[in-house]
């Protein structure tokens, strides 16, 4: 993959969420609601977002 990044934000809380979500959103670095990151394009954090895609939102 190219050297793209993602900006993912934390659009809902954790709070009732299943363990490996609110795990894959801690490993995407974000912490708080409407916090935003920067993450690499890779299959990996594709992964993630996939998992907890109603609790984030994908920017361009």
């Amino acid at each position: 993959m190219s050297n793209e990044t993602i900006r993912v934000k934390l659009k809902r809380g954790l709070a009732g969420s299943m363990k490996n979500q609110r795990l894959s959103v801690k490993g995407l670095g974000l912490k708080k609601i409407n916090q935003v990151v920067e993450v690499k394009n890779t299959p990996e954090n594709q992964g993630m977002i996939k998992k907890a895609h109603h609790l984030l939102e994908v920017l361009k």
